[in-house]
């Protein structure tokens, strides 16, 4: 089998471009089902937030300026081909750092730096929003896969997580957690939920699940075809009914999807996040 060689420049470059990408581009799965949301809404304030939220996300996109001032901490997922390998001197961390740092720092559309060295004393600002929450999955093959996420503070600090025990209910922990969430995670969104493994693997695939397109609407034209699915529906209802709404003033959504990634075996008492 012939080695493939990942350059190093590619791969920064690669990262960067990414990055820029995503600060001024939603995906369009969460636009169509934002706007599908919208025209459902019948509550005028919440209806008027997502209106916004549209809106801006078209200003956003036309002139290549971040949606949200919050640029996020950056998480990188890489499924590294073993016929693969890095030319470079550098760690896979450092380079991959190295492209974040060219992206936060494009002269042309600066991002917000939110990292602190030191984070529990000095809390000083690294400038670069450096280091990345680097993921690796070594895979079968001759390709290098990255998704890349710029999560934002205020979904990622209203993670929850959960050690239960078998007679705990998933949908009763994950409905007493919403609410206590507020509209810091700015609704309507998703939620992503792992179960399974341990501790930081169940927080692990509840944030791997989230990079998976929307498609609740599929799924309730269709119906569910595994406990999975039901799960995940059963959720997105309850979820909704609730009433926290647009922003947290009201309304019907609250949610667009519900993701849910579990680890099989896993031990009597499974982690749920």
């Amino acid at each position: 089998m012939n080695t493939v060689i990942i350059r190093e420049d590619d791969l920064i470059e690669t990262i960067a471009d990414a990055l820029q990408y995503i600060s001024y581009f939603h995906p369009m799965d969460y636009i169509r089902a934002l706007a599908a949301a919208y025209e459902r809404e019948v509550s005028p304030a919440a209806k008027d937030a997502m209106a916004q939220i549209l809106s801006n996300s078209r200003m956003c996109a036309e002139g290549h300026r971040p949606i949200c001032q919050d640029t996020g901490i950056v998480t990188v997922f890489v499924k590294w081909g073993m016929d693969c390998r890095l030319d470079s001197p550098r760690s896979l961390q450092q380079v991959v750092d190295e492209g974040v740092r060219k992206a936060y720092l494009h002269p042309e559309n600066k991002l917000r730096a939110s990292i602190l060295a030191d984070p529990a004393f000095s809390r000083v600002n690294t400038r670069d929003n450096t280091p990345s929450v680097l993921n690796v999955e070594m895979v079968p093959g001759s390709k290098v896969v990255i998704d890349v996420a710029a999560k934002g503070g205020g979904s990622e600090n209203k993670s929850k997580f959960k050690m239960m025990n078998p007679s705990d209910s998933i949908v009763d922990w994950v409905l007493e957690m919403v609410p206590q969430m507020g509209a810091g995670w700015c609704p309507p969104g998703m939620l992503g939920i792992g179960i399974g493994g341990t501790a930081e693997k169940a927080m692990l695939l509840a944030k791997q699940s989230l990079m998976d397109p929307i498609d609740m609407t599929e799924l309730l034209a269709r119906g569910p075809s595994s406990p999975t699915e039901e799960l995940r529906i059963e959720l997105y209802e309850k979820v909704n009914a609730l009433g926290i709404g647009a922003q947290g003033l009201g309304g019907l959504a609250t949610v667009l999807d519900v993701k849910i990634n579990d680890w099989r075996p896993t031990p009597r008492r499974s982690p749920s996040r």
